[in-house]
Order: C-alpha cells, then structure tokens, then sequence
C-alpha cells in the first residue's frame, strides 16, 4: 500500500510540475466516454500534454454514456468520462467505479429547421417546446442509443407527459454528431447538447430554437473504474490521468477549448472553484 500511495504521489507531482516520466513509456490508458467529448475534438486538446508527462497512450473509446459505463462495468476500459449524474452515481453505488470527481458542463439544446413548423424558437421551456413538436407532428430524431443525451431526452418526455411515437418520432441509435447531421437532412428537431452543435454549426443549417430552461444543465464527470473489482485495470495510470483533468493546467484547457474557433466556449470547467 505504501508503494502504491508514492506512485500515486510521484505522478500526482510530475503533473503538478510539468515532469515526464520516461519509464511508463509502454503503459496504456483507456478511456470510455461519450461522443460529445470526441466529436468536439475536446480529447485532441486534453490528452496528448498527459501522454507527453507520462510518456503513455490514451485511447478513447467514443460511444454513449449507457455503453460506456457498461464498458467500464465490464471492466474493459480504466476510466470513464461521461454526462448522466444519475446514472453516474448508479454505478457507483453498485461498486463499479470509484474517486467520481466533477469536470465541467455545458448546456443542452432543441435546434431544428429555420422554417420551425412547431413554433418553438425563443421558448425557454424544453417540456413546452417537445410538446409542441409532438402535437404538430413534426419530424423528431431521437439519438436512441441509452446516450447521457437520449437519457435526458426521455426524462423531458416524461415531465411533458407523452410518450413519442408515430412516424414524427424516428431513433438513430448513433452519436450526436451524426444525429444533428441526420436532423439537418430531414429537416428536423433534435436534441443535443451544445458542444457538439457548435463543432458542426458551420456544416449544418439547424438553428438552436429552444434554451435556457434549468432542465438542460448538462454536466459531466469523471469515474475510475474500481481495481478491487477489476484488477486488471491500470488503476494508478487511470488516478493520474483524473488528476490531470481536474488539475489547473487540464481545466485551463478545457476553459479555453473552443474559443479561438468557435467564438466560446465549448465546456466551462468546474474542477476548480
């Protein structure tokens, strides 16, 4: 235990100071997130200083928040990075991860075709705003793949009372990136977390028509996959590489990706008060 704790300490530091350790040049570090955080090219600016530091490699394996927790239950990746806090704390309390600490947020959204045939633009209430669409039955894609995104879809109809279905109603069971794109084609709504719109904003002509509600508070987090069930998970590596997210040179990233090309932020870091 005492080894243990100073190779937590040694990497904990050689972040903190900028150091690189050449002697873990053939570790491996996986990671189960979601395709929010891939498609916006977040990981493209987080993870190579932390492979530099550590002289180690980071895969990132992109799919929704069900399946990547499911990934990390498994025991088949070390660490999981996604945006369900209840399903987050679920897996938890089931003994599948460990150490969860809090990272950042962003906003979900209701975009759709500039024509809006349900009439939502500038509607703050995202129950009110999917109610109109249902009741116009206007075409809506759902992601439909147990995603954070499709989890908090499903809890919107549920508060609005309905239960979608019809030929308005289609689920595409992929990753936002491809659903916003999917939407943008058939000229319908979606929703999707604000982000991922803005990495594809300039390649799409859906505009955001609902925001603001509280009920859109997107929040993501950040779990190791628990080593007492998995002992083949490379638990220091997965330590290391939470401290190096929440610590101030990983957050300043995350609060300064985006703004250079989209003109803001694509995520505010929350790590540090």
């Amino acid at each position: 235990m005492k080894k243990f704790l100073l190779l937590v300490l040694i990497l904990s530091l050689s972040l903190t100071l900028g150091l690189s350790l050449p002697g873990l040049t053939e570790e491996r570090l996986i990671v189960s997130s979601t395709t929010s955080t891939d498609n916006t090219g977040l990981f493209q600016a987080l993870n190579p200083p932390f492979e530099k530091r550590l002289g180690c490699r980071v895969d990132v394996v992109a799919v929704g928040t069900g399946k990547a927790l499911k990934i990390g239950e498994m025991g088949d990746s070390d660490v999981v990075f996604v945006h369900s806090r209840p399903a987050e704390d679920a897996f938890v309390a089931a003994g599948h991860g460990v150490n969860r600490r809090d990272v950042m947020y962003n906003d979900f959204i209701i975009v759709g075709p500039t024509s809006d045939p349900a009439g939502i633009r500038g509607t703050k209430d995202a129950k009110k705003a999917l109610a109109a669409i249902a009741n116009a039955g206007a075409p809506f894609i759902s992601r439909g793949d147990d995603s954070g995104t499709h989890k908090k879809e499903k809890s919107l109809w549920r508060k609005a009372g309905i239960v979608p279905n019809g030929r308005w109603y289609s689920e595409a069971g992929q990753g936002m990136g491809a659903v916003i794109q999917i939407a943008n084609e058939k000229l319908a709504y979606t929703l999707a977390d604000r982000g991922t719109y803005l990495a594809y904003k300039n390649k799409v002509s859906l505009e955001i028509l609902c925001k603001g509600d509280p009920d859109l508070f997107n929040p993501y987090g950040i779990i190791a996959v628990n080593p007492a069930k998995h002992p083949g998970v490379n638990y220091v590596l997965a330590m290391a590489y939470i401290g190096w997210v929440t610590s101030p040179d990983g957050q300043r990233i995350i609060r300064e990706f985006g703004k250079e090309k989209f003109g803001q932020p694509l995520f505010i870091p929350v790590a540090i008060p």
